[in-house]
Protein backbone atom coordinates (compact mmCIF):
# COMPACT_ATOMS: atom_id res chain seq x y z
CA UNK A 1 0.00 0.00 0.00
CA UNK A 2 1.16 3.66 -1.26
CA UNK A 3 -0.45 6.45 1.03
CA UNK A 4 0.54 9.84 0.50
CA UNK A 5 0.24 12.63 3.50
CA UNK A 6 -0.65 15.76 2.05
CA UNK A 7 -1.45 19.19 3.13
CA UNK A 8 0.35 22.68 3.22
CA UNK A 9 3.65 23.22 5.24
CA UNK A 10 2.97 22.65 9.25
CA UNK A 11 -0.13 20.59 8.50
CA UNK A 12 1.47 17.86 10.57
CA UNK A 13 2.26 15.22 7.81
CA UNK A 14 5.41 14.39 9.27
CA UNK A 15 4.01 13.73 13.16
CA UNK A 16 1.59 11.41 11.42
CA UNK A 17 3.31 9.63 8.94
CA UNK A 18 5.50 8.33 11.84
CA UNK A 19 2.73 7.78 14.25
CA UNK A 20 1.21 5.71 11.25
CA UNK A 21 4.48 3.63 10.41
CA UNK A 22 3.98 1.01 13.08
CA UNK A 23 0.62 0.83 12.67
CA UNK A 24 0.65 -0.16 9.29
CA UNK A 25 3.43 -1.22 9.15
CA UNK A 26 4.92 0.84 6.03
CA UNK A 27 8.10 3.05 6.25
CA UNK A 28 7.91 6.92 6.16
CA UNK A 29 9.28 8.05 3.41
CA UNK A 30 10.32 12.16 3.53
CA UNK A 31 11.86 13.50 1.25
CA UNK A 32 12.08 16.61 3.55
CA UNK A 33 14.05 14.46 6.07
CA UNK A 34 16.15 12.89 3.33
CA UNK A 35 17.51 16.90 2.38
CA UNK A 36 17.81 17.67 5.24
CA UNK A 37 20.09 14.84 6.25
CA UNK A 38 21.57 15.84 2.66
CA UNK A 39 22.17 19.64 3.69
CA UNK A 40 23.77 18.66 6.76
CA UNK A 41 26.88 16.27 4.69
CA UNK A 42 27.79 19.18 2.97
CA UNK A 43 27.86 17.31 -0.07
CA UNK A 44 27.38 19.27 -3.03
CA UNK A 45 24.01 18.17 -3.27
CA UNK A 46 23.16 19.00 -0.03
CA UNK A 47 24.74 22.72 -0.37
CA UNK A 48 22.21 22.42 -4.07
CA UNK A 49 19.05 21.63 -1.74
CA UNK A 50 19.99 24.36 1.12
CA UNK A 51 19.88 27.13 -1.76
CA UNK A 52 16.33 26.40 -1.92
CA UNK A 53 15.13 25.12 1.50
CA UNK A 54 16.58 27.89 3.48
CA UNK A 55 14.62 30.41 1.01
CA UNK A 56 11.43 28.64 1.75
CA UNK A 57 11.76 27.62 -2.38
CA UNK A 58 10.47 24.23 -3.76
CA UNK A 59 13.98 22.05 -4.58
CA UNK A 60 13.89 21.56 -8.62
CA UNK A 61 12.07 18.01 -9.86
CA UNK A 62 14.99 16.18 -10.79
CA UNK A 63 16.98 16.95 -7.43
CA UNK A 64 13.95 15.76 -5.67
CA UNK A 65 13.17 12.28 -7.85
CA UNK A 66 17.06 11.17 -7.07
CA UNK A 67 16.71 11.41 -3.99
CA UNK A 68 13.11 9.98 -3.40
CA UNK A 69 13.84 7.02 -6.37
CA UNK A 70 17.24 5.77 -4.56
CA UNK A 71 14.97 5.60 -1.35
CA UNK A 72 11.99 3.73 -2.76
CA UNK A 73 14.38 1.09 -3.97
CA UNK A 74 15.33 0.05 -0.59
CA UNK A 75 13.75 -3.18 0.83
CA UNK A 76 11.89 -1.94 3.49
CA UNK A 77 9.84 0.16 1.30
CA UNK A 78 8.76 -3.20 -1.46
CA UNK A 79 5.51 -3.57 -0.21
CA UNK A 80 4.63 0.24 0.40
CA UNK A 81 5.74 3.22 1.60
CA UNK A 82 3.98 6.35 3.62
CA UNK A 83 5.14 9.62 1.32
CA UNK A 84 5.63 12.56 3.48
CA UNK A 85 6.50 16.15 1.76
CA UNK A 86 6.38 14.75 -1.71
CA UNK A 87 5.66 14.91 -4.69
CA UNK A 88 5.20 18.50 -4.50
CA UNK A 89 3.97 19.26 -7.54
CA UNK A 90 1.81 17.46 -10.78
CA UNK A 91 5.37 16.91 -12.89
CA UNK A 92 6.86 15.22 -9.61
CA UNK A 93 3.12 13.20 -9.40
CA UNK A 94 3.20 12.30 -12.92
CA UNK A 95 6.78 10.96 -12.27
CA UNK A 96 5.63 9.07 -9.34
CA UNK A 97 3.19 7.48 -11.22
CA UNK A 98 5.40 6.10 -13.69
CA UNK A 99 7.94 5.15 -11.08
CA UNK A 100 5.09 2.89 -9.05
CA UNK A 101 3.90 1.91 -12.17
CA UNK A 102 7.20 0.84 -12.90
CA UNK A 103 7.15 -1.39 -10.12
CA UNK A 104 3.67 -3.00 -10.57
CA UNK A 105 2.56 -0.15 -7.39
CA UNK A 106 0.43 2.56 -7.65
CA UNK A 107 -0.87 5.51 -5.03
CA UNK A 108 -3.67 3.94 -3.50
CA UNK A 109 -4.99 6.52 -0.78
CA UNK A 110 -4.05 10.37 -0.40
CA UNK A 111 -5.11 11.83 2.54
CA UNK A 112 -5.37 15.39 2.30
CA UNK A 113 -4.88 16.78 6.19
CA UNK A 114 -6.83 20.29 5.65
CA UNK A 115 -5.63 23.46 8.36
CA UNK A 116 -6.07 26.77 7.85
CA UNK A 117 -2.91 29.36 7.55
CA UNK A 118 -2.51 30.85 10.35
CA UNK A 119 -2.36 27.41 12.51
CA UNK A 120 0.03 26.43 10.15
CA UNK A 121 1.82 29.05 11.39
CA UNK A 122 1.54 28.88 14.77
CA UNK A 123 2.25 24.91 14.07
CA UNK A 124 5.55 25.55 11.88
CA UNK A 125 6.92 28.61 14.55
CA UNK A 126 6.35 26.12 17.68
CA UNK A 127 7.52 23.73 16.44
CA UNK A 128 11.45 22.00 17.45
CA UNK A 129 13.21 19.20 16.00
CA UNK A 130 15.94 16.90 17.79
CA UNK A 131 18.84 16.92 16.61
CA UNK A 132 20.31 13.63 17.17
CA UNK A 133 17.29 11.33 16.13
CA UNK A 134 15.10 13.68 14.18
CA UNK A 135 12.23 13.50 16.56
CA UNK A 136 9.31 16.28 16.20
CA UNK A 137 8.05 18.02 19.23
CA UNK A 138 5.83 21.15 19.28
CA UNK A 139 5.11 22.85 22.54
CA UNK A 140 1.13 23.23 22.33
CA UNK A 141 0.09 20.35 20.85
CA UNK A 142 3.00 17.61 21.97
CA UNK A 143 5.83 19.34 24.13
CA UNK A 144 8.62 17.47 25.20
CA UNK A 145 9.15 16.00 28.65
CA UNK A 146 11.47 18.03 29.38
CA UNK A 147 12.52 21.15 28.16
CA UNK A 148 15.20 21.55 26.01
CA UNK A 149 15.91 17.98 25.79
CA UNK A 150 14.44 14.93 23.53
CA UNK A 151 11.92 12.29 25.71
CA UNK A 152 13.54 9.94 23.41
CA UNK A 153 17.16 10.15 23.11
CA UNK A 154 18.13 13.36 24.87
CA UNK A 155 19.35 14.91 22.22
CA UNK A 156 19.28 19.09 22.10
CA UNK A 157 16.07 20.20 20.68
CA UNK A 158 16.17 23.02 18.23
CA UNK A 159 13.90 25.61 15.76
CA UNK A 160 15.42 24.53 12.45
CA UNK A 161 15.76 28.10 10.58
CA UNK A 162 13.18 27.80 8.01
CA UNK A 163 10.63 27.75 10.80
CA UNK A 164 9.80 31.12 10.96
CA UNK A 165 6.72 33.22 9.74
CA UNK A 166 8.06 34.54 7.15
CA UNK A 167 9.26 31.34 5.08
CA UNK A 168 6.27 29.63 6.21
CA UNK A 169 3.98 32.37 3.93
CA UNK A 170 6.06 31.73 1.05
CA UNK A 171 5.85 28.56 1.21
CA UNK A 172 2.12 28.74 1.36
CA UNK A 173 2.36 30.56 -1.52
CA UNK A 174 4.57 28.03 -3.51
CA UNK A 175 1.94 25.36 -2.33
CA UNK A 176 -0.88 27.10 -3.52
CA UNK A 177 0.46 27.83 -6.73
CA UNK A 178 2.57 24.59 -7.44
CA UNK A 179 1.70 21.68 -5.03
CA UNK A 180 -2.35 22.36 -4.72
CA UNK A 181 -3.02 21.20 -8.00
CA UNK A 182 -1.89 18.23 -7.14
CA UNK A 183 -5.40 17.23 -5.41
CA UNK A 184 -6.94 17.33 -8.84
CA UNK A 185 -4.61 14.48 -10.54
CA UNK A 186 -5.40 12.33 -7.69
CA UNK A 187 -9.04 13.17 -7.52
CA UNK A 188 -9.25 11.85 -11.16
CA UNK A 189 -7.89 8.53 -9.51
CA UNK A 190 -10.64 8.96 -7.52
CA UNK A 191 -7.98 8.15 -3.97
CA UNK A 192 -7.97 11.46 -2.66
CA UNK A 193 -9.84 11.78 1.10
CA UNK A 194 -9.96 14.78 2.96
CA UNK A 195 -9.46 14.91 6.92
CA UNK A 196 -9.27 17.29 9.45
CA UNK A 197 -6.12 18.13 10.76
CA UNK A 198 -7.30 20.45 14.06
CA UNK A 199 -7.36 18.33 17.46
CA UNK A 200 -4.78 16.49 19.13
CA UNK A 201 -2.52 13.89 17.90
CA UNK A 202 -4.70 10.80 18.73
CA UNK A 203 -7.64 12.25 17.29
CA UNK A 204 -6.06 13.26 14.35
CA UNK A 205 -4.63 9.85 13.90
CA UNK A 206 -7.63 8.15 14.07
CA UNK A 207 -8.97 9.95 11.33
CA UNK A 208 -6.31 9.21 9.17
CA UNK A 209 -6.83 5.54 10.09
CA UNK A 210 -10.57 5.97 9.31
CA UNK A 211 -9.96 7.55 5.48
CA UNK A 212 -7.16 4.65 4.45
CA UNK A 213 -9.53 1.94 6.19
CA UNK A 214 -11.08 -0.32 3.05
CA UNK A 215 -14.65 0.23 2.82
CA UNK A 216 -17.18 -2.48 4.39
CA UNK A 217 -18.07 -5.40 2.52
CA UNK A 218 -21.26 -4.36 0.40
CA UNK A 219 -24.15 -6.66 2.32
CA UNK A 220 -26.90 -5.84 -0.51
Amino acid sequence: MDIILFGPPGAGKGTQAKRLTGALNLPQISTGDMMRAERASGSDLGKQFDDYMSKGLLVPDELVLALFGKRLAQPDAAKGAILDGFPRTVAQAEALDTLLESLGRRIDTVVSMEVSLDEMIERVVLRRTCEGCGQIYHLRYNPPPSQGACGKCGGKLVQRADDTEEVVRKRYEEYLTKTAPILEHYRKKGVVKSVDGLGGLDEVEGRIKASIAPPPPDQT
